[in-house]
């Protein structure tokens, strides 16, 4: 019997698609089906047993313990400077045969293969394997994820639906995700209507839920260049639900200093440090107002701060850059799922199981 497979595809970055391509896979295995997982093209990559692994990839099979090679689940590393190896070479590789032999050793003895695409259907372009090229290269058919809302996402939807039907891919449904929850109900309404004049089938609209797009004071450790740890590595799996600029007088910011506030403020302000400090100590142990500070400019504080800072088990990060840029760029932060998030895992699955309606699609394929 021919494999069953499914290419999850998004309308745009962040739009949510390696949850939806993880909580789908482990709603299918629910319902004892046998499924692969491969993410043809990777532009995110871990060394994983010295070779280049998409980071979604190893999330995946990590979550849903999916045995078998790993890097046929991640064929395609695009590391730096590939882009401009491909277009100057004059030898191509064959990248679209290298994923279709891939495909062929993850599909083997499986009743059905997840797909994850990278971004929209243009993307991989540039060395002729965008999403639209490999779902056909694969014969597969397409679910689009896309934001919450009514008019962009149809927009963005049928601008990608078009680059696939260019390709003779299908779309075998879509499915809306983020969806503010004072909005849900009237927007789940109109986009069923809107696309379903287009043609198109709603598999599932999903609510927004804001643990998913929390970081970690690991996470910002991790994705922030130039930003160094100073003390309070055991807390480092604080999560920050709130990002305070520490530029005020120390009474006004404790009207801000709420549960799991992330304080960015100068290294040379001490009497918000110490603010921080005091309020952090008297916050209760299941809710400590601060997850962690970013001291910026570069600058230390006294020794004798320094001190009470480790002595309050409070996490400490250092930027050599300034307070504005450093928060921008923290706020601006893609905040990924990592295999230690099982708060974060658990969440996914149950969204996926409740608001997509996995029979339609398993149809649809």
């Amino acid at each position: 019997m021919k494999v069953k497979r499914v290419f999850v595809a998004a309308t745009k970055q962040n739009d949510g698609k390696t949850a939806i391509s993880l909580g789908l896979i482990c709603a299918f295995a629910r319902e004892n089906i046998n499924v692969g997982f491969i993410k043809p093209v990777g532009q995110r990559y871990l060394i994983e047993d010295g070779q280049k692994i998409d980071e979604d990839t190893l999330l995946i099979r990590n979550v849903c313990d999916l045995r078998g090679n790993l890097k046929d689940m991640s064929p395609v590393a695009i590391e730096r400077g590939f882009t401009k190896k491909y277009i100057l070479s004059s030898k191509k590789n064959n990248l679209e045969q290298c994923v279709k032999k891939a495909f062929n050793n993850v599909s083997r003895k499986k009743d059905l293969v997840v797909i994850e695409g990278t971004g929209h259907a243009g993307v991989g372009s540039i060395f002729d394997l965008s999403n639209a090229k490999v779902a056909k290269a694969l014969k597969s058919k397409v679910v689009l994820v896309a934001g919450g809302g009514v008019g962009r996402p149809v927009d963005e939807i049928m601008l990608n639906k078009a680059l696939f039907d260019k390709q003779k891919v299908k779309i075998a449904g879509v499915i809306i995700n983020k969806v503010l929850p004072e909005k849900y109900k009237k927007i789940n309404k109109l986009i069923r209507i809107a696309l379903k004049k287009k043609g198109l089938n709603v598999l599932g609209v999903i609510p927004y839920y804001k643990t998913l797009s929390k970081p970690t004071v690991q996470q910002i450790l991790d994705e922030e260049k130039g930003i160094n740890l100073l003390c309070g590595r055991k807390a480092l799996e604080n999560s920050v639900d709130k990002i305070i600029v520490g530029a005020m007088e120390p009474h006004e910011a404790l009207n801000y200093i709420t549960g799991n506030s992330l304080v960015i403020t100068p290294g040379d302000r001490e009497d918000i440090i110490l603010t921080c400090i005091s309020t952090h100590l008297a916050s209760s142990e299941q809710s400590k107002s601060i997850s962690g500070i970013v001291l910026t400019g570069g600058i230390r504080p006294h020794r004798s701060i320094m001190n009470l800072i480790k002595k309050s088990g409070i996490p400490v990060l250092q930027a050599k850059e300034d307070t504005y840029t450093i928060t921008s760029k923290i706020h601006d932060l893609i905040i990924k799922v990592k295999p230690c998030d099982t708060e974060k895992i658990e969440l996914i699955k149950k969204m996926v199981k409740n608001y997509v309606d996995l029979k339609a699609l398993y149809a649809a394929m």
